[in-house]
């Protein structure tokens, strides 16, 4: 194998799994050991700077990076940092003189963004400040979008959403609300220099059985009924539910509607439970309120007398897989199943709905509905027109959609600026010794022994009661300090300089994952089995030093490392260093590097 090459910065980016992983890369080590510390504004605005919405992520986001974090390969449960960024916002001081404001001689260009969710409001926050007037367009009476109308209040209540929302409309953006936009011809004839479009998935699916039109007013789209019970618009629920899903939107769906005055509400999935697309503490959520998930039924009619519905029958069905891997559901010829019911919520999937966007104005679709875009630059075939969110590559999440908003935001200002879309802006980063002494570091590299926090929750004879009650109650200070310093500090990486190195093995010796080898230098695959601890994943990578004075090379698997910084401790030369790799993602006008 070739030394690595740790000046390239997507090696150590890599290596830092949580950062990795999250859509947006925010720099998670970094603002969590700020929590330790106990600088609350310090570590918002971190999260600020790339995620947008640290008090709204803090409740409700997807967590890809917990199923990256390194802690949970030491002891199977990730470090809580979805919650410690809610420690973050909820302990923070004011900050409204750390935000940035909006150039007061604006750049003369002016940009459209359809819909006020977070891609829309992302793309405002990263272009006002650069001078660009932002109007946001949007058909409710709040900034939100999504996160508003479908994540119920005990999650995530509203004065979290005004806070945040406020920070980005506070930068002079002008809003539009109670205003549908319902051509983008018409918008394309109004002098807009460029024009974002975040509507999301606004069609929830529906369930195509017999006995769907006939019993009609007793079955409803979940993300339609959940928005009609944040805008109070639907007040209660009657006693006996089924919600069919199982995603994210379906545990919302069964909880709100245990809170609306159901009292034997079912989730019923065509899949097995580990299929379930719904995040596992959402399931776990859901069935500590007592709400049973029933799996492997498959819907074939609402069951109804002269309209009324009286239940859902199901057929009994079981997961086959071919020689692909892919799965059929084939009926085991059990008896079918009614369950009875008296309203059913309808959560199997949403989709993008474009009813505004005239066929005929060049902008192409493909066969599923969606824009046909540069997956880069978010550009669709009309070049003034991008997307970002649910509405440009389908359905994910809060934290997908801000990424993707700030890839927007990006494209836009190289597209309105006359510059190629393609020549992106690299990420800041920096790697900077931590060394403090001969062999003292300025983090704290003690492996926390603590096991996972549990976050606080209320009761549920109070939250059952009161939809808009939220239902946890965050960590405390001392909570908080003891969950982050679970955090293994992937981002203080071990840097060998192998012309110091006198091939003592010392720290081979005293590395307690014996991640560390020296050995000659061979094929990545041989190389691989060849290690004293052999590396197994091949997502990470092989750190392989220069050749040493005696022909060999040193080898470390970065799956398996703690960032203890030991070897570095025991090293007598000081071939081994530990230094911090901070990366932040690029931003709208950021220059682009020139070689």
């Amino acid at each position: 194998m070739i030394p690595t090459d740790i000046g390239e910065h997507e090696y150590f980016h890599k290596v830092v799994d949580c950062q990795w992983a999250c859509p947006a890369h925010t720099p998670v080590p970094e603002y969590i050991r700020l929590i330790a510390a106990g600088r609350y504004s310090d570590a918002y605005m971190i999260n600020w700077q790339s995620n947008v919405f640290p008090g709204i992520l803090g409740r409700v986001c997807d967590r890809p990076c917990e199923p990256a974090c390194r802690r949970g390969r030491l002891d199977k449960e990730p470090v809580a940092i979805c919650r410690l960024k809610r420690v973050a916002a909820d302990l923070k001081d004011d900050i409204q003189d750390r935000l940035p404001v909006a150039p007061l001689k604006r750049n003369g260009r002016r940009i459209a963004c359809v819909g006020a969710g977070p891609a829309s409001l992302t793309v405002a926050r990263d272009l006002a400040v650069l001078g660009y007037q932002i109007t946001v367009f949007d058909n409710g009476v709040s900034p939100g979008g999504m996160m508003r109308s479908q994540i119920p209040k005990f999650r995530l209540p509203d004065s979290v959403i005004d806070e945040e929302c406020g920070y980005i409309v506070n930068l002079g953006v002008e809003t539009r609300y109670n205003q549908w936009v319902d051509s983008l011809a018409q918008l394309l004839t109004e002098g807009w220099d460029a024009i974002f479009v975040g509507t999301g998935a606004p069609r929830g699916r529906d369930a195509d059985v017999p006995g769907r039109n006939e019993a009609a007013a007793h079955i409803h789209i979940g993300i339609d009924w959940l928005a009609n019970v944040a805008f109070g618009h639907t007040t209660r629920i009657s006693p006996r539910v089924i919600v069919l899903g199982g995603g994210n939107t379906a545990m919302d769906c069964c909880r709100s509607a245990l809170r609306m005055g159901g009292e034997d509400v079912k989730v019923v999935v065509r899949s097995g439970f580990e299929e379930m697309k719904a995040s596992p503490w959402e399931k776990e959520d859901a069935m500590h309120e007592g709400i049973p998930i029933i799996n492997m039924r498959v819907p074939k009619e609402f069951v109804h007398h002269s309209g009324k519905l009286v239940g859902v029958l199901f057929e009994i069905v079981r997961a086959e897989y071919d020689e692909k891997g892919r799965r059929s559901l084939v009926p085991t010829g059990e008896p079918d199943i009614l369950m009875e019911c008296d309203e059913v919520l309808v959560a199997i999937g949403q989709e993008n709905a474009f009813p505004w966007i005239e066929k005929d104005i060049g902008l192409e679709f493909d066969k599923w509905g969606l824009p046909v875009l540069n997956n880069m630059t978010l550009q669709s075939t009309l070049p003034k027109v991008f997307f970002g969110g649910d509405s440009a590559l389908g359905p994910k999440n809060i934290i997908t959609a801000v990424a993707q908003g700030h890839q927007a935001a990006i494209s836009i200002d190289l597209f309105c600026s006359g510059k190629s879309l393609l020549e992106r802006p690299p990420p800041m980063t920096n790697l900077v010794s931590q060394k403090m002494g001969i062999h003292e570091w300025s983090y704290d590299n003690q492996v926390s022994e603590e096991e996972r926090k549990k976050v606080p929750v209320k009761s549920l004879e109070k939250t059952l009661k009161d939809i808009k009650l939220e239902l946890e109650m965050g960590f405390d200070p001392y909570m908080a300090c003891s969950e982050a310093e679970r955090c293994l500090n992937c981002d203080i990486e071990t840097v060998f300089t192998a012309k110091t190195c006198i091939e003592c093995d010392s720290c081979v010796d005293i590395c307690p994952t014996e991640c560390i080898t020296f050995t000659h230098n061979g094929e990545e695959d041989d190389l691989r089995g060849r290690l004293k601890a052999p590396a197994k994943d091949l997502e990470q990578a092989l750190y392989v030093s220069d050749t040493l004075k005696t022909g060999r090379v040193m080898v470390k698997d970065e799956n398996i490392c703690l960032h203890c910084g030991m070897c570095a401790e025991r090293c007598p030369t000081g071939a081994w260093d530990m230094q911090k790799f901070l990366l932040l993602a690029a931003v709208a006008g950021t220059e682009v590097r020139r070689t």
